[in-house]
């Protein structure tokens, strides 16, 4: 009788269950819709004509591999390149400079201090486009403020180059580190310093042979996160540099206002293509650095 009892109760709760599932799957569905067609369709779109061809004699189309290999040669190779030596530079600095800046923070007293500049760098990770790239030309520009008042072009200054777009692309990524960093930063135990201090310690040696290994993966994380957004970036550097420095973006948006040779008028969905597989590289690095540091900072 206690048997039945139990069957008889549990046979509910197992329809519950089912029926919250069904619910939850409902509930998904305008999500998968949008990313269907956000995203899916944008994606079938590029593959297809990344592998189409025009023939400019006869107008027939066909697939090819011609517009991916004409993607990684020439000029639209010296941009792809380009991209991923601004992009892995400037995380690289980003990562370099946020981490002290990050700790910190963390390690003020001054829980004002910390919220100000934990604000601030939500704000100023999302600020880029043309606004940013003003705001730069506006202050160290050729004509800008601080270019005038300080004589920088007498001593070489030029915004408008490599490194200059480098110092740009750090006003938002040394922020985005921060955020980065930060909760990775509060996970580490104060035990852990306590320890290595009973032990005769000093602190650069706690920082080498403790805290950094535990924060290794978060700062490898964080580094190709950065790179992915730098990799992305496009409306700071049109607005900058134009095509003056080669990168994929700028080449892509060429490409697409038709500047091109006839017959390779889907280049540019072939180098969205080599920057989607890019990304998808980086993802595949960045998702298991940050599974792990969760381990080691849960």
């Amino acid at each position: 009788m206690t048997a039945t009892a139990v069957r008889v109760d549990t046979a509910p709760a197992a329809q519950v269950k089912r029926r919250r599932r069904s619910l939850g799957w409902i509930a998904v569905v305008p999500l998968l819709v949008f990313v269907a067609v956000a995203f899916g369709l944008p994606a079938i779109a590029m593959l297809d004509g990344a592998f189409t061809a025009k023939d400019p004699a006869t107008g027939a189309t066909s697939y090819t591999v011609d517009n991916l290999t004409a993607s990684l040669e020439g000029a639209y190779l010296t941009a792809l390149l380009g991209s991923v030596k601004l992009s892995a530079v400037s995380a690289a600095l980003a990562t370099l400079f946020g981490l002290p800046l990050a700790q910190a923070v963390v390690s003020s007293r001054f829980r004002g201090l910390r919220e100000a500049v934990l604000t601030a760098s939500g704000v100023l990770a999302n600020f880029g486009g043309v606004p940013l790239a003003f705001a730069f030309v506006a202050t160290l520009g050729n004509a800008g403020v601080l270019t005038r008042h300080l004589g920088l072009t007498d001593k070489g200054w030029d915004l408008y180059s490599f490194w200059g777009l480098v110092i740009v692309y750090l006003y938002f990524l040394i922020p985005l580190m921060v955020l980065t960093i930060t909760p990775a930063l509060d996970g580490l135990r104060t035990q852990w310093r306590e320890a290595a201090q009973n032990n005769g310690a000093t602190g650069v040696q706690y920082w080498r042979f403790v805290a950094l290994p535990v924060l290794l993966p978060t700062l490898l994380g964080g580094f190709v996160l950065l790179f992915g957004s730098a990799f992305a970036a496009y409306a700071t550097a049109a607005a900058m540099v134009g095509s003056s420095i080669p990168l994929v973006t700028l080449q892509i948006a060429d490409a697409i206002s038709g500047n091109v040779l006839v017959g390779q008028e889907n280049v540019a969905l072939a180098l969205s293509l080599d920057m989607v597989l890019v990304a998808g590289l980086v993802m595949a690095v960045y998702l298991p650095l940050q599974r792990r540091s969760a381990r080691w900072l849960a």
